[in-house]
């Protein structure tokens, strides 16, 4: 593109490939390469940000791309910039960097009006352009925050949550977190608990659903910045293996639609946030009772309503009045019981939570790759931002569903 007037003028073209990792801005000022940037360049950027934000406040998308900087849009962009202009000043000898103030002007006059039109005229690439820029800012304010968490561990001794109550060993072999929700079950826990190594962490009530939620709000939520601070390992790209402080994450919720909800929370908080940690065999879900079921002095322990079934069949054919009582939730079970029935190594029952491996191989594996992608597929349909993909999978799948505990 090319505009100008007055014997001024600036020629520039600009794309974001795909592959925004081979990126590149070759700017000129009279023909003479500026590789130290300058006033051109500062001119390009102001013009972009402008139809960034001008664009966001017309599509609605205004609040995504606030978060953007100039250097977000910049990233990964290949850009060629050229400037005409009257008796140019630079900086140095070797004229490396343009410091005409009347070119900061000029660029932006220039581009921004193209810029704008382009936006508007294609919405779908304006889209997927804003889409971009807001995962990289995203991901730099993710980045940052773990740069500013690893700068205050390596500067003061390492801070547990407050409501965390830890086992005693001090390695993480044969140790537990058990994540509960609510201080209630939180104390039962703690007196059901083997000090020696296993560690309670209650979490207030259903987290943030990381799916759906911007980047600032991950950050800003104190329920998971406790979470991460407790298992110590960091997260994202900066997880580390060896400092994971418990060998099993072990999810406790209860037994009730609630508590499946709070539980799916939690596997998509590690599945998008911490992969390695699940991807490792880190991650289980326990399996606390729903019924009490007592004969005489026969009492046997059910997770559902079929299994309660089943036992009563099958278990209890004696005489004598059969009396069921269900847990309101975990905080109502009695720690004697919590222990025998979900907590105690040798009788509880755990489910390990498993993900596709990816290959490390350069040719991945065709079957892997398939399932992962569907598993992605079915987070994002299930936990995204899009409420019309769980209404078409309700649709869907509720031929399939029988009694609803709602």
């Amino acid at each position: 593109m090319s505009k100008g007037t007055g014997g001024e003028r600036v020629e520039w073209a600009i794309a974001w490939p795909d592959d925004r990792d081979d990126g590149f801005l070759n700017a000129y000022c009279n023909t003479i390469p500026t590789a130290n940037g300058g006033t051109h360049e500062a001119g390009l950027r102001t013009a972009l940000m402008k139809g960034l934000r001008a664009y966001g406040e017309l599509s609605g998308s205004a609040k995504r791309i606030a978060q953007a900087t100039a250097d977000d849009v910049m990233s990964g962009a290949c850009v060629m910039l050229s400037v005409f202009v009257r008796d140019p000043q630079f900086q140095g000898q070797t004229k490396e960097r343009l410091v005409s103030p009347q070119a900061t002007k000029l660029v932006d006059q220039a581009v921004k009006d193209h810029f704008d039109h382009w936006l508007s005229a294609t919405p779908e690439v304006a889209k997927a352009l804003i889409d971009s820029i807001v995962d990289r800012a995203e991901d730099r304010l993710r980045r940052r925050q773990q740069k500013e968490v690893s700068r205050k561990s390596a500067t003061r001794r390492l801070r547990l949550p407050g409501k965390l109550t830890d086992c005693s060993r001090s390695g993480a072999e044969g140790t537990e977190i058990f994540l509960v929700e609510g201080d209630s079950a939180g104390g039962s826990a703690k007196q059901a608990r083997n000090r020696a190594n296993q560690a309670i962490l209650p979490l207030r009530g259903k987290i943030l659903n990381v799916a759906s939620a911007s980047v600032e709000k991950l950050r800003g939520n104190q329920e998971l910045n406790d979470l991460v601070q407790a298992l110590g390992a960091g997260s994202g790209d900066r997880y580390d293996e060896a400092a994971l402080r418990y060998e099993k994450v072990i999810i406790m919720t209860d037994a009730d639609v609630d508590g499946a909800h709070i539980a799916s929370l939690l596997m998509t908080y590690f599945y998008r946030e911490l992969p390695k940690l699940v991807e490792n065999g880190h991650l289980y879900l326990a399996l606390p009772p729903l019924y009490r079921i007592t004969q005489g002095g026969k009492t046997l322990y059910a997770r559902d309503d079929a299994h309660r079934e089943e036992l009563v069949a099958q278990e209890f054919t004696g005489r004598g009045k059969i009396e069921i009582s269900r847990f309101k939730g975990l905080g109502e079970m009695p720690p004697a019981q919590l222990k025998t029935t979900t907590m105690d190594p040798e009788k509880r029952t755990l489910l390990k939570v498993r993900v596709p491996q990816k290959s490390a191989g350069v040719m991945p594996d065709p079957e892997q790759e398939e399932e992962q992608q569907n598993l992605d597929t079915m987070v994002e349909t299930l936990m995204g931002k899009k409420p019309e993909l769980r209404f078409a999978f309700i649709q869907e799948n509720a031929q399939f569903a029988g009694e609803l505990d709602v």
